[in-house]
């Protein structure tokens, strides 16, 4: 009997390329499934195939048609495009409808897509492999519904299969010991299902008792197997016995990964028990919890304990039309609190905060996950299971990727995942009802849990994740509530209810205070109050030390609105934009008189004696860009980010150049460079001013760098010769100093800007800098820690770039202090031996 197979037609006339050329990494590697990419040439896409429609995106930018032997086929015009929100796209057949080849499905302006979109390339992919058997690809040029683009042979025929189940008993492998030092995570997990399919019979992996199909990728993933589980195999068919035999191998084999030797069953049964860490930091004071200072304040008030709500739900469902649209309505329930979030936001001013939510939008209207859970509901699941596979699915790739950046998105979709989940489950949107005085307990906290706070009752919080610089401290210190991370985990064990009182500066939870200790921090509550009142009212005045020594305070902004609250609050100009906002959020690069009218309102509302410096884009590692693919890289935080980005996309930079410069006629703009690590790099940043400069007639605009790799600062009497300033962002610098990501559930409590060697080695840039009489500024968070402000200041700092609420009390605070005793203290910093002794000195 001849194998059926399916022709598809293609949608639009153009250019055949290789799914794995496209520049997306969702369909790059297969994430959705397979197929080709085609480089149009006209704008009509037209159906394949004969069959049913089943989905047309929200965005109108993706089709879904089924064909009469269940292969399902996403035609998704453009990357990126479903930003645009339908903008462009005219659908011309509605779902459920019946279509045949050549049909036209969605009328589209190629030009409107091309100006706003990363690329026109149109993906066409099978979304449910499992029924395919092998592919064969067309190339070159094509013409929309005449040439063949992809070839399916389907396997055997539907009745065939009847047959096999019926003739053939099922076969079980013996036990399987998995070698792989992470488990079957997603690539292992990939290839095993990939070579699954290679065979007609019903492949199930066991588990436990646990079973999952053999020729699913979210399936496999669900089993949660690990290094050292065992597992066995059973196939039912005709190729059964080959099947078993050969995947054992493969399995053994490592599945693609270098692994070692084989474990013994025995072995794996023994799990290591959890031990404290030899550097876990214990209080020595009874009834006291320490951690990290992540906000500053003290707090008097009762534990809530934040415990996430456990979800159940089936996996199977008899009616998945039922299931599609449960989920569809999740999705769009799910849109509508997040622009209801965001409006919320913005009407208090956290633009910040609302920003983070605009990115779940994104994550929220992704096509590779909703076709992912789409397909499963076909196959008889629940839309919770379904949603909750592919969401795991996708986050368990990005966890897995030699990229940070992507792994750091897996926190914000799990986010989203969760939100769609509960309103399919009926419970929408998970709300806490906070009494007053409440301190927060949790192992972590959400961008949504931390939108949600309620300043007039949440009076504090402590997480057990996260160091000084996570999301959640800055969130925290944006919001000024006293906050401490890394806290020990005994503090998720203390009953709710119980007073406690929290020292933010110190990092300390005081879990059974006396009478005489609350006494003692509310006296210290209402001081803090009377400064901060004072520190308010003289916001306007100098920040000039008790023996005449100036310090010159500017903030840290993202935005206009940020410029006008920080005059308000007495700031004497901005000492960081940081222009990725900008370049965020949208699908093409902001062009040169968009770039030059932001800049310029922003000077213009500094005025001509207050400087704006405007730090080029820096993307790259933690910051990427939808319409700038970066190259895959095996550790991207030591790649291309930061200068690098810009000098290898010359006229990427050279227009933002030009827009700085041209805002220079609006105020007193200077322009400095991220990430420089040598003096080449440095050179050819200068050089592009220099050239732009002469070419726009404009002169007087200095040129800074941004100190934040340990070569800068080494090198920084070097480098001063070239520059006009410096400024040391020690953020980045205390996380190349330490190897330490200051996101790591472990070593974020260790990644402290205090630390002698990152205080070193802001000391050697003062000194570099000074012996060619230029100056340097601090643009980090600690500039902004009570704590640091005096050793900083003792170093010969200039200027300190804090966040603008805080510049009232920094100004305050340098106004207490005395020069050369700051000096002193400095000095004694720098003998310290680690950053809680340098937290434990007193100026006195």
């Amino acid at each position: 009997m001849a194998q059926p197979s399916l022709q598809l037609k293609a949608p639009l006339s153009g250019y055949i390329r290789s799914i794995e050329d496209v520049p997306d990494p969702v369909f790059a590697q297969k994430m959705v499934g397979d197929g080709i990419a085609i480089d149009p040439t006209s704008q009509v896409l037209v159906s394949p195939i004969d069959g049913t429609i089943v989905q047309i995106h929200p965005a109108k930018h993706a089709v879904t048609i089924r064909s009469e032997q269940g292969v399902e086929v996403l035609m998704h015009i453009g990357l990126d495009t479903v930003l645009l929100k339908g903008e462009g796209f005219f659908p011309l057949v509605t779902e459920g409808e019946r279509v045949t080849v050549g049909q036209p499905l969605v009328d589209f302006d190629a030009d409107q897509i091309a100006l706003n979109a990363r690329s026109l390339l149109t993906i066409i992919i099978v979304t449910n492999g499992e029924l395919v058997h092998s592919y064969q690809y067309g190339s070159g040029h094509v013409e929309a519904e005449q040439d063949t683009v992809l070839e399916l042979s389907l396997g055997e025929t539907s009745t065939q299969e009847i047959i096999d189940k019926e003739t053939y008993q099922p076969v079980t492998s013996s036990d399987i010991v998995i070698p792989n030092p992470a488990g079957l995570h997603a690539r292992p997990s990939a290839t095993l299902a990939n070579l699954a399919k290679h065979y007609q019979s019903e492949i199930t992996l066991v588990r436990e008792g646990l079973t999952a199909n053999a020729k699913s990728v979210v399936a496999i993933m669900g089993l949660n197997v690990q290094f050292g589980s065992t597992i066995q195999i059973t196939a039912k068919g005709r190729d059964g016995a080959k099947a078993i035999e050969e995947l054992t191998e493969q399995i053994h084999l490592g599945l693609g990964e270098e692994v070692g030797e084989q474990v013994a069953p025995s072995a794996a049964a023994v799990a290591e028990p959890e031990e404290a860490p030899l550097l876990q930091i214990k209080s020595d004071e009874q009834d006291v919890l320490i951690g990290v200072s992540a906000s500053p304040g003290l707090a008097i008030g009762e534990i809530y304990q934040i415990v996430k709500q456990t979800l159940s739900f089936d996996e199977d469902a008899n009616d998945s039309n039922t299931e599609q649209e449960t989920l569809v309505n999740a999705i769009e329930c799910s849109r509508s609190a997040l622009e209801k979030l965001q409006t919320k936001l913005k009407a208090e001013g956290a633009t910040d905060r609302a920003e983070i939510f605009s990115a779940h939008q994104e994550l929220l209207e992704d096509p590779g996950i909703y076709h992912e859970a789409k397909r499963l509901i076909h196959t008889g699941k629940s839309a919770a299971f379904a949603w909750d596979s592919a969401i795991k699915m996708q986050k368990a790739v990005l966890t897995q990727l030699d990229n940070e950046v992507l792994a750091a998105r897996a926190n914000d979709l799990e986010d989203v995942g969760q939100r769609v989940l509960h309103h399919i489950l009926g419970y929408g949107d998970q709300s806490y009802d906070f009494p007053q005085n409440s301190i927060l307990i949790a192992e972590d906290l959400t961008p949504s849990d931390t939108a949600n706070l309620d300043k007039e009752k949440v009076i504090g919080f402590c997480t057990s994740l996260g160091g000084s610089s996570s999301h959640v401290a800055i969130i925290a210190r944006s919001m000024n509530l006293p906050a401490i991370a890394g806290i020990d985990k005994a503090a998720l064990e203390l009953p709710a209810g119980r007073s406690v009182i929290l020292d933010g500066g110190k990092g300390k939870l005081y879990t059974a205070p006396t009478a005489e200790k609350i006494k003692q921090i509310e006296e210290q509550q209402a001081q803090h109050a009377t400064a901060r009142a004072e520190a308010l009212s003289s916001c306007m005045e100098p920040a000039v030390t008790t023996d005449g020594h100036h310090m010159e305070i500017v903030a840290n902004i993202g935005s206009n609105a940020d410029a006008i609250e920080s005059i308000k609050l007495g700031g004497e100009g901005v000492g960081l934009l940081r222009s990725e906002f900008l370049y965020l959020d949208r699908v093409s690069e902001p062009d040169e008189e968009t770039q030059t009218q932001i800049y310029s309102e922003i000077a213009e509302t500094l005025g001509k004696d207050k400087p704006l410096i405007i730090r080029t884009l820096d993307v790259g590692g933690d910051k990427p860009l939808a319409y700038m693919p970066l190259p895959e890289e095996e550790n991207p935080f030591l790649g291309e980010r930061g200068i690098r980005v810009g000098l290898n996309r010359p006229s990427m930079l050279r227009r933002q150049v030009r827009a700085v410069l041209r805002a220079n006629e609006k105020g007193k703009v200077r322009i400095m460079f991220p990430m420089i690590a040598t003096l080449p790099e440095l050179l050819a940043a200068k050089g592009v001013v220099i050239e732009e400069a002469e070419k726009l007639e404009i002169t007087g605009v200095e040129i800074g760098i941004m100190i934040e790799v340990p070569a800068a600062a080494v090198m920084a009497e070097i480098f001063a010769e070239h520059v006009d300033f410096f400024s040391i962002g020690t953020n980045d610098l205390t996380q190349y100093t330490l190897a330490m990501d200051r996101g790591h559930p472990v070593l974020a409590p260790m990644v402290d800007a205090l630390n002698p060697a990152v205080l070193r080695l802001i000391d050697m840039t003062v000194k570099g800098a000074n012996a060619h009489g230029k100056w340097v500024g601090v643009c980090g968070g600690v500039a902004g820690d009570p704590i640091a402000v005096p050793i900083l200041v003792g170093l010969g700092v200039a200027e300190l770039s804090v966040s603008v609420p805080v510049l009232p009390e920094v100004k305050a605070n340098v106004r207490k202090l005395n020069y050369e005793q700051c000096k002193q203290f400095a000095v004694k910093a720098l003998a310290q031996p680690d950053a809680t002794a340098v937290r434990n000195l007193s100026m006195d």
